[in-house]
Order: structure tokens, then sequence, then C-alpha cells
């Protein structure tokens, strides 16, 4: 079973008039995890997809996407999937919890099984690239933070110009040490490339409170285990849990350039 939630793009003025159903409306996504079940959310951001595919030990097939307005998928697109489950099998490719599956354009249907929880991010392409498995430790590792700051967190690049090439996507998950909770602090924009963030890894009652808006102007959005948050580029994002969790995060846009962005100081956050 198929089903694609459409989320048009909202401007930074616009979003200053929305209360708290309003954002979430907009920017927050939930529910993408269900069993027997592919769960997708087709944004107005830089045409990125994300969304969930629980084959629950039996077969899922992600084929025509009707807004994608081609025959299959990745007729015209590229794709990253995580499996944050059990293992699991994407197009005969084994994937253990934290490995990450490139496909690249015209790679055709994409067929799900096992008992993994795979999480889907999809973008536009211009070519073929080689479609590609890779394990955390194939990963490219970037340490930051600290614990007297509580963000000590391991930044895991995936789908990454150092790691492996893509079209625009640029995809990893950050995880992290004992006693942080905080990620993306300080703050940045990236003007010419939208983000979306996956939660997960949470305990049920556990929660991230994720920032988002203007840097002078920011909002927060209340996110539990597996929910998504779509990031769009003229917004802050970053957010601090209640307990330990890990984020995925996905970038699409102008460039591949993981530095490209504005750091935002301290004293500027409203």
């Amino acid at each position: 079973m198929l089903s694609v939630e459409t989320r048009h793009a909202v401007d930074p003025a616009s979003a200053k008039g929305l209360d708290t159903e309003g954002l979430r409306s907009n920017f927050h996504a939930g529910g993408l995890f269900a069993a027997g079940e592919i769960r997708l959310v087709y944004t107005h951001y830089d045409r990125m997809i994300l969304g969930g595919a629980v084959p629950a030990g039996g077969s899922l097939v992600l084929d025509e996407v009707k807004e994608c307005g081609t025959a299959s998928v990745l007729d015209r697109r590229e794709m990253a999937v995580v499996n944050i489950g059990e293992t699991g099998t994407v197009n005969e490719h084994r994937l253990e919890k934290g490995d990450v599956l490139y496909l690249g354009l015209g790679s055709g249907p994409v067929t799900f099984g096992g008992q993994g929880r795979f999480y889907i991010l999809s973008t536009p392409a211009h070519k073929a690239l080689p479609s590609r498995l890779v394990t955390l430790a194939e990963a490219k590792k970037l340490t930051l933070g600290a614990a007297e700051t509580a963000n000590h967190r391991t930044i895991n690049q995936f789908v990454h110009p150092e790691v492996m090439e893509s079209c625009q996507l640029v995809m990893g998950y950050t995880q992290f040490h004992g006693g942080s909770v905080w990620n993306t602090m300080p703050a940045h924009l990236h003007d010419r490339r939208m983000e979306a963030y996956l939660y997960f890894d949470m305990a049920p009652d556990a929660r991230v409170f994720h920032f988002m808006g203007r840097p002078e102007e920011t909002r927060h959005i209340v996110m539990a285990n597996e929910e998504a948050v779509v990031s769009p580029p003229w917004s802050i994002h970053c957010g601090c849990g209640t307990g330990s969790y890990t984020f995925i995060w996905a970038m699409a846009g102008d460039n591949v350039d993981y530095r490209d962005q504005e750091p935002v100081a301290m004293d500027a956050l409203r």
C-alpha cells in the first residue's frame, strides 16, 4: 500500500502567522512507519521526497509515484534508503541497522523486504550514478561539540562528496555521546539548500524540541520517535532532547558542499 502527502513551500513572512497546528501541518511529518505500507511526503522544497517503508516480513514495491510524473519513481530521481530497524533487504541488498543504500537514476522499482524499517529520501537527479551500499564503518566521521556544552556528537556522512558521488542529495546521521542532547547548535542557515531531519532511537516518552524559523524569530516543534521535520532554506534547524536520540539529516539544492552554510551568532537568536 502506497500513500503520498504533498507539502507546499511556505515563505518566512507567511510562517510568522502560523500557530502550533499550522507549523505542524506544514513542517512536521509523523506516522511515516506503518506495517505493510509505504508512506511518503512529497515536498516542494527542492522536490525532496521523504518517507518510510515497513515490509514487516513481507515485500513492498515502490514503483510509480504519480506526483513525480514518471512511470517509475527513479526514472528522473536518485534515492537513499536508511535502515533504522532490524535486518532487511532493498533490491536484494542486505541492510543491517544503520546501513545506507544509494540508488541512482534509472534503478527501476525499489523492493523492500525483511524486518527493516526503511527511511526513504529522494531528490531529482540529472545523471545516472552507480548504486552503492555504505555501512557505518565506511562513512566519513566528524566529531564536534563538547560534553561541557551538551553537544558532543559524531556526524556520520554517507551520501557525501568525500564518500561517494551523488547528483544533489547529501545525507548522513548524527549520534550523540553520553549526556549530550543538543544538535546543530550553534545554529546556521543555508539559503541554497533545504534540509530534513528524522529523529529516532528515542524512548517512547522522550521528546526533541526542534527549533526553526528566522534567527530573529525562532519557533519550535515538539518531535517524538521516528518523526521527521522539513526545514526550509530560510530557517535555522537545531534541537534539544529530553534524552538520547539519533537524527538523520538530508539536504538538497544548488550544491553538495556540506560546508556551504552561514553561521548564526548566539546573540542573534531570539
